[in-house]
C-alpha cells in the first residue's frame, strides 16, 4: 500500500512538510526506505546465525542517512523504496519456521519482531506523509498490536478500554487507576502520538505519555 500511496507523488510534494516537526515528506520516505534496508541487514545476518547492530554508529548514522537521502527526487524515492522493500521481503522469504526465533539486536528481540516493527513503521508513517491515510485506515489488528507495544508509555495502573471491539489492556498488575476509553484506532493513534479521529477520554483527564519504548514492552495480557 505504501508504494501505491506514493506512486503519483511529485518532486514538489516530496519537499513539502510532513506531519512530523522538522521533517519533509522526503525525510519520512528516506526513513522508511532505510528502515527496510536496516531490517534486511539484520535478517541476512540472523539467518547466518550472526548478530549485528542495525547501525554501526547508532542513531547518529541513522539520522545522517535520512538527512543525506531526504532530498531525492520523487522518482528516486520510489525506486529506492521499491528496491529495499523487495530486498527485505526476499530476506524474510528465506526464513524457515525455526529462523523466526533467531535473535536480533533491534530492541533485543527476535527476527519475528522485526516483521511487526516494519508493519508498525509503515502504517504509522503513512499517516505522517499526509497523503490521505488516517489512523481510521489502520487495520484493526495493527491498532491492537500498536496499543500492546506502546503500553509502556503509560503510568502503571492505567487501563485502556476499546469500546468498539470489546478489548482492554492493563498496565501492570496493580489495581486499576485511570481508565481511558475510545475506539481501538483512536487509542492506538493517541499512544503513537498521532491525531485520533475522536480523542480518547478519561474521567481524570488523559495521562501524560512517556517516551517511545526503547526496548520491547513487557507482555500485556489483553482481556
Amino acid at each position: 500500500m505504501l508504494q501505491r500511496l506514493v506512486a503519483d507523488l511529485n518532486d514538489r510534494q516530496v519537499a513539502e512538510a510532513s506531519a512530523l516537526p522538522g521533517w519533509s515528506r522526503g525525510h519520512v520516505l528516506a526513513h522508511l526506505t532505510d528502515n527496510a534496508r536496516m531490517f534486511a541487514r539484520l535478517a541476512e545476518h540472523a539467518l547466518r546465525g550472526e548478530l549485528v547492530a542495525g547501525y554501526d554508529r547508532g542513531v547518529d548514522e541513522r539520522n545522517a542517512i535520512i538527512e543525506a537521502t531526504a532530498g531525492r527526487s520523487a522518482a528516486e524515492h520510489r525506486a529506492e523504496l521499491a528496491a529495499h522493500t523487495a530486498g527485505l521481503e526476499a530476506a524474510w522469504s528465506r526464513a524457515a519456521d525455526v529462523d523466526w526465533s533467531r535473535p536480533v539486536t533491534f530492541r533485543n528481540a527476535d527476527l519475528a519482531a522485526t516483521v511487526f516493527a516494519r508493519w508498525r513503521e509503515v502504517w504509522i508513517h503513512m499517516v505522517d506523509l499526509e497523503l490521505g491515510v488516517r489512523p481510521d485506515d489502520w487495520p484493526e489488528d495493527l491498532a491492537a498490536h500498536a496499543i500492546a507495544f506502546l503500553l509502556g508509555r503509560l503510568p502503571t495502573g492505567t487501563r485502556l478500554r476499546a469500546e468498539d471491539v470489546a478489548h482492554q489492556w492493563s498496565v501492570g498488575d496493580e489495581r486499576p487507576g485511570t481508565v481511558v476509553t475510545g475506539h481501538v484506532r483512536d487509542l492506538a493513534a493517541w499512544l503513537a502520538g498521532r491525531t485520533p479521529t475522536i480523542s480518547p477520554v478519561a474521567a481524570e483527564g488523559l495521562p501524560a505519555l512517556g517516551p517511545w519504548p526503547p526496548h520491547p514492552p513487557q507482555r500485556r495480557d489483553r482481556v
